[in-house]
């Protein structure tokens, strides 16, 4: 069966996002050979089918296809450029494709029986980024296998939740990974 995994940055107050969804407090995340040569390992694997919602899946069309992205960032431009992304959207009336932004199916709601056939269907595993609404939704139908959280030193005291709305659910810590930029890398599965 395929595996739903999350990769989410996450302040160390568990915000993926400010409040109004602003993501400049990455910023402060600092030059790191390691944790760059891991994150790109963990993204050119062999393709993941990635996940979105509509506000991520927006910020990821409005960069990753572009020259800029391609230059500066060919290998994870590639990955995400050419991976398969499931877009769950309610006001998204369609997706467009592109010469370097290809591979999108658009889905308009989240239904467990729906997902748990994708899961058993021969193929790639599932990668969902950012999208703290679908990770929230996915985590209530209990369909995430893993998460992988990148604690970010930082604090914002106010922002989006990850797991605002999320029911109770016990976690198993898999692995814990530190790195020179002050990133702590957490991966758990639920217990």
């Amino acid at each position: 069966m395929r595996k739903i995994s999350v990769f989410n940055h996450v302040t160390v107050d568990g915000f993926f996002a400010g409040p109004n969804g602003e993501i400049d407090w990455f910023k402060v995340i600092k030059k790191d050979d390691e944790w760059d040569k891991y994150t790109h390992e963990q993204s050119s694997r062999s393709g993941n089918t990635l996940i979105f919602g509509h506000t991520t899946y927006e910020m990821m069309k409005s960069y990753w296809p572009t020259p800029d992205a391609i230059k500066n960032d060919p290998d994870m431009s590639r990955v995400v450029n050419n991976s398969l992304k499931i877009v769950f959207s309610k006001t998204l009336q369609s997706v467009e494709e592109g010469p370097n932004w290809k591979n999108i199916m658009l889905f308009y709601e989240i239904k467990r029986e729906e997902i748990i056939k994708l899961k058993e269907e021969e193929g790639e595993d599932f990668t969902i980024l950012g999208s703290g609404s679908i990770v929230q939704q996915f985590a209530n139908h209990g369909l995430i296998d893993e998460y992988q959280l990148a604690i970010v030193p930082v604090v914002l005291g106010v922002g989006k939740s990850l797991f605002k709305d999320v029911k109770k659910m016990n976690l198993k810590l898999l692995e814990a990974k530190t790195f020179k930029n002050g990133i702590v890398l957490l991966t758990y599965r639920p217990a």
